[in-house]
């Protein structure tokens, strides 16, 4: 029984963490805060919930190895002031 847990997969893919890995490399997305208006559309719309906003209501990427690359937060933004660094 003991052989069954070494074989096991780590927590992290377990919960349905992001296929893509960001350790390496530069965050999954650009937020551009000079033409973001703070709309908080991408706040509100992410699933994976990785944005907080900061002091002026702005978008900071809190928890970027949580982003899937889904990439409604980038389609619905209206001042396309979020890019994605992978696709």
């Amino acid at each position: 029984m003991t052989e069954s847990k070494a074989e096991q997969k780590p927590a992290s893919e377990k919960k349905g963490k992001s296929k893509y890995d960001y350790s390496n490399g530069p965050p999954p997305l650009n937020i551009n805060l000079a033409w973001c208006k703070a709309c908080n559309i991408c706040i509100a719309l992410c699933p994976a919930q990785v944005f907080e906003p900061d002091r002026d209501g702005k978008p900071v990427l809190a928890r970027g190895e949580d982003c899937n690359q889904c990439a409604i937060c980038w389609v619905h933004c209206p001042d396309f002031a979020i890019t994605s660094n992978y696709k």
